[in-house]
């Protein structure tokens, strides 16, 4: 049943707690095979599902897209830039997108290969409640007007903590004072999606607060299913896949002591890829020597690698359940043997190179002032970010021929997890002024790279001098799940992350969680199984950080030789103009005779930043000297810029000049102001007066013995 059907508006109220979430069905963008409306304060969203008609061929995946489209005109405002419109999604419309996509995906079918589109606009934000969380919850209704095979409904629900009390769906303010910022999506049942960045909570804490969000989740499904109901819609009967038994068969002949062998005990990826090709060869020869008209002779070599990895997945599967041990030899909670090294790129301004296993990242951090901090032009509240983490994940770090196109979603999803986890360990910007980036390099991939980066940032830090409060580390957790059964992985390399059940990733310092991303390839979880991985994970991560500890475990005292030095001073907003000139022309002119970078705030600070020390106070020297206040008495060594008949000027500040009368250059009468001073004449004035035109007036001949040897 497609949403042609209904001929009038249906409201859905979805009350939580304090919060209401309106659903609106029937009014808009009723050409879709699925759209509703979702409302929370002024924040409203409009989610469209389309499915084709035909399954799309030569695939053996679910071809699922989802696209999150910020709208600046949703907060009254025209968008940026020389276009004036939008354009390339923000980094984080792209982090929604994957949001949305995460819990959804693994609720359709493994054999559903109609294309799916979800499509997310923001049409009203007011900048006080979230859309992100109503768009998930929109997805999951407008999949379910569409009548399509997909095993929900799902809710979602974002939680804070103030105080100790949980808030569900908090505002953007309560986030500010909130000591954690998480998304849970999931079924009635399980846990799909966990999301969530935090400031050192306890893992008892993050349990009861999912527990918190599963409960509300229940309610949103409950709303969901009996809403369908009373439209009488009836999903769609998901396609049941033919297995090709003969297919299976000759793999199991021919390929079984290969795909054992490269999960026995092997450590490396090159030594595992080779028994992975003879896997694969020993099929493709033994159907080239079948005889013709043999059904196999049809089958394509990419049905080929889709029923091995089938076979090599249940092959690790049964390994890990009944041994305990994994393709690698490690047991389940055994962490891969870690090595770290800092400072190795010289002029870098902190570097970190961690490599667990075969994955290896080198994170790059670079110290900056004010003008470098990241502007943002969203629908979100926050206006500027002054820390940055990029990841880069370029194809020879998995032996691969790739050109290089810029991030793509999983890159920039990577980079803003190992972010989010290190944000709470940063210092005050009241205390380290710099804005900071973190670029992690990714070497060499062999599964948890995110969580490498994480590491490897934490170790730049230290290595910059920056006073980080606590180091943090971070652990990817791995799930089999078999009858009932299940085993907790600690620190998946790719292969259990392919061919798992969930990735589940936890960073933090030993005290406490920063942050958490898990992602289920089944129909959900239970609190229980999240209780064990979480423990699992604990220990994991505490081993990580003991060994990143006995190689540097503090910040070190100093920055690097080639970062800025900050100074910071304050001045009246009304000299602000002073220090600028003119069309910019006097801060021009002090940073090029200092070499100095400067940046001015609206508030009157100003931050002058320079690897050259002297270059950094000498442009303070100058900025203080252009604002300070001439006072009657005050003692200069200026300058002779001007002679008159009647006496000489002398500039005493930048741009402020007084005025020496031929009375006041000397003891005695001069006939002629030329017989006392030249033209660029340094000389020792002290202020005279200043009259009711703020004219200053100078006197060379009232200046003491001890007042000049003040500037010998």
């Amino acid at each position: 049943m497609s949403s042609e059907v209904i001929t009038k508006d249906h409201i859905v109220n979805i009350d939580m707690l304090d919060k209401n979430i309106e659903i609106k069905v029937g009014r808009l963008a009723n050409g879709a095979n699925g759209a509703c409306e979702v409302k929370c304060g002024d924040t409203l969203v409009l989610v469209t599902c389309c499915a084709s008609r035909e399954p799309k061929e030569g695939i053996d995946y679910f071809p699922l897209l989802v696209d999150y489209e910020e709208r600046i005109y949703s907060v009254g405002r025209i968008p940026g830039g020389f276009m004036r419109r939008e354009g390339k999604a923000t980094d984080k419309a792209i982090l929604t997108s994957r949001l949305i996509d995460r819990p959804i995906r693994p609720l359709f079918d493994t054999a559903y290969r109609n294309d799916v589109q979800i499509n997310v606009l923001t049409l009203s934000t007011d900048q006080v409640n979230p859309p992100d969380v109503l768009a998930i919850l929109g997805a999951s209704f407008a999949l379910e007007l569409a009548a399509l095979p997909f095993k929900g409904p799902i809710g979602a629900i974002r939680v804070g903590r103030i105080d100790g009390q949980f808030i569900a769906n908090p505002t953007f303010a309560q986030l500010e004072k909130s000591d954690m910022d998480m998304v849970v999506a999931g079924t009635s049942q399980s846990i799909m999606m966990v999301e969530a960045g935090m400031d050192l909570v306890p893992e008892t804490i993050v349990l009861e607060a999912i527990e918190f969000a599963h409960n509300i989740i229940k309610q949103q499904v409950k709303v969901q299913t009996e809403f369908m109901h009373s439209l009488g819609i009836h999903k769609q009967i998901p396609p049941e896949e033919i297995p090709n038994n003969e297919l299976n068969d000759l793999i199991k002949l021919v390929a079984t002591k290969p795909l054992i062998d490269s999960m026995t005990n092997v450590k490396t990826k090159n030594i595992r890829q080779a028994f992975l090709d003879e896997a694969f060869n020993n099929v493709i020869n033994h159907i080239e020597q079948l005889a013709e008209g043999n059904p196999l002779k049809e089958v394509s070599r990419k049905e080929i690698k889709y029923y091995l990895e089938e076979y090599e997945a249940s092959l690790m599967r049964e390994q890990v359940m009944s041994t305990g041990f994994r393709a690698d030899g490690r047991r389940c909670d055994e962490i891969r043997p870690i090595s770290v090294e800092t400072s190795i790129l010289p002029r870098v301004h902190g570097s970190g190179l961690f490599t667990r296993g075969t994955t290896q990242v080198l994170s790059c951090l670079t110290l900056g002032i004010n003008i470098d901090a990241q502007r943002l032009d969203t629908i979100d509240p926050v206006k500027e970010k002054r820390y940055m983490h990029h990841y880069n994940f370029p194809g020879f770090s998995v032996g691969e021929v790739k050109p290089s196109r810029g991030p793509g979603r999983r890159e920039i999803g990577h980079g803003a997890l190992a972010e989010r986890a290190l944000i709470p360990v940063l210092p005050d910007p009241k205390d380290f002024p710099y804005v900071i980036r973190i670029v992690s390099e990714v070497l060499e991939s062999n599964g948890s790279t995110s969580m490498a980066s994480t590491c490897g940032s934490t170790l730049a830090l230290c290595d910059a001098g920056v006073p980080i409060k606590d180091m943090v580390a971070g652990i990817a957790m791995g799930l089999i799940y078999e009858n009932d059964k299940f085993a907790i992985l600690s620190d998946i390399q790719g292969l259990e992350d392919f061919l798992g059940d969930m990735d589940f990733k936890v960073t933090g310092t030993s005290e406490g969680i920063t942050a958490l991303q898990m992602d289920i390839k089944i129909e959900g979880i239970s609190i229980n199984i999240m209780k064990y991985a979480l423990e699992q994970a604990k220990k994991g991560r505490i081993h990580i950080l003991e060994k990143m500890k006995n190689h540097i475990s503090q910040p070190r005292p100093n920055l690097s030789a080639y970062a800025p030095r900050l100074l910071s001073i304050t001045i009246d907003t009304n000299d602000i103009g002073t220090v600028i000139g003119p069309g910019g022309k006097m801060i021009r002119k002090i940073i090029e005779e200092t070499g100095a970078s400067i940046d001015i705030s609206d508030d009157g600070t100003i931050l002058i930043a320079s690897v050259d020390q002297l270059g950094g106070e000498s442009a303070r020297e100058i900025i203080l000297r252009l604002v300070k206040r001439i006072q009657v008495g005050d003692v200069y060594a200026g300058k002779v810029t001007r002679i008159i008949p009647m006496g000489c000027f002398v500039e005493v500040l930048p741009g402020k000049e007084g005025m020496v009368h031929i009375s006041q250059l000397e003891n005695r009468r001069v006939e002629k102001v030329e017989d006392v001073v030249t033209l660029g004449q340094r000389v020792i004035v002290k202020v005279k007066e200043i009259d009711e035109r703020q004219r200053v007036n100078l006197t060379m001949k009232g200046v003491s013995e001890d007042e000049k040897s003040q500037f010998e």
